[in-house]
């Protein structure tokens, strides 16, 4: 028995395009609704001249299938969470970007949640506080311990980010601190600085990031055979510009300033950059700055800004890749710690400018 023939409706306005289903295609293409469901969803179940004629219709009618109403059917929602401390530090907002980007090929859209590392918003966010509409959570906590997720009553998948929480209930991608501090400190050693002071210190729970660039920034004099001062290691309050400007100008003020910095992110070493700057000390002849987190706005200071850079398109693409393993159900058993990449990227900040 022969093809069907199509027929060939009127022109469907913009409006008729907004609402077009799978009768309209299946009308058009001259075929039954679960043909077109068949191909659509990728069933080898129909033939090529078929399979042609569905996906003509489909691109002539500008046909999109309803994903939110797939995933209901399927008991999910299409949507994962991504929970960050703040989105104004640029390191976030570029991970951030970077995540939905990864998410959006495996057909996810992602919500973006900041929680400002308060130990309650963490709290809500880990306990499922929109557990009626997310799928899985890709979490960056600053508050809250392994202990505390291990706790969680709610059974949403979820993929830990950050140095706060290792070897805790959930799978986890993070870059080697220690290793990636201490590469940034040797650099600055190499350059015949003797006096490599450090910014970005912290004493409370949540600084666990502080505490690995600290430990790396140590190991750099160590292997050195430079004696660790700590004078020259000036803590914060957060890691904005103003706490690494403040920072700056209290090293500044020391009998002996230090003639190299090591910032423990890139905001800092900006806001230290300023201070300099302003007091009149030339970067990198008189001090030479390095930072951590490889932010756009340091491709572009002047001068450039040297600094360790996470493979961050990685790091959303693994947090991404694990957490539809557990979504779907195919991960293994147990929890996985999974490092990324990093790069030192030298710039003009400790190298200075070359003219050609």
């Amino acid at each position: 028995m022969g093809e069907p023939t199509a027929a060939t409706p009127p022109e469907p306005s913009p409006d008729d395009r907004r609402r077009v289903g799978l009768k309209d295609v299946a009308r058009l293409a001259g075929v039954s609704v679960k043909t077109v469901s068949n191909v659509v969803n990728g069933y080898v179940h129909v033939t090529p001249k078929t399979r042609a004629r569905v996906e003509r219709a489909i691109k002539e009618l500008n046909y999109r299938p309803n994903l939110s109403a797939r995933n209901l059917r399927r008991g999910r929602s299409g949507i994962i969470a991504l929970a960050v401390p703040e989105l104004d530090i640029p390191y976030f907002a570029e991970l951030a970007r970077l995540i939905v980007a990864a998410a959006e090929e495996h057909g996810l859209t992602v919500l973006i949640d900041q929680t400002g590392g308060s130990r309650h918003r963490e709290q809500q966010v880990a306990e499922g506080i929109r557990d009626q509409l997310i799928d899985g959570l890709i979490f960056s906590p600053l508050a809250l311990t392994a202990d505390d997720l291990s706790a969680r009553t709610d059974d949403t998948p979820m993929v830990l980010l950050g140095e706060r929480i290792h070897n805790g209930p959930a799978d986890h991608v993070v870059v080697h601190n220690v290793a990636a501090a201490k590469e940034a400190t040797l650099h600055l050693i190499a350059l015949g600085r003797r006096r490599v002071a450090a910014i970005g210190a912290q004493d409370d729970a949540a600084g666990e990031t502080a505490r690995l660039r600290l430990a790396g920034y140590r190991a750099a004099l160590a292997e050195a055979g430079l004696p660790f001062d700590e004078g020259l290691v000036a803590p914060v309050a957060a890691y904005h510009r103003a706490d690494g400007a403040a920072a700056m100008a209290r090293l500044l003020d020391l009998a002996e300033p230090p003639d190299a910095v090591f910032c423990f992110n890139d905001l800092l070493a900006l806001g230290a950059l300023r201070t300099l700057l302003e007091r009149g000390h030339e970067v990198p002849a008189e001090v030479a700055l390095a930072g951590f987190d490889d932010i756009e706005d340091g491709r572009y200071g002047t001068p450039t800004l040297t600094t360790v850079s996470p493979d961050k398109r990685e790091i959303a693409r693994q947090a991404v890749a694990l957490l539809v393993e557990r979504m779907s159900g195919t991960a293994r058993r147990g929890t996985r710690e999974i490092y990324v990449d990093h790069r030192l990227v030298i710039r003009e900040s400790t190298t200075g400018r070359k003219i050609p």
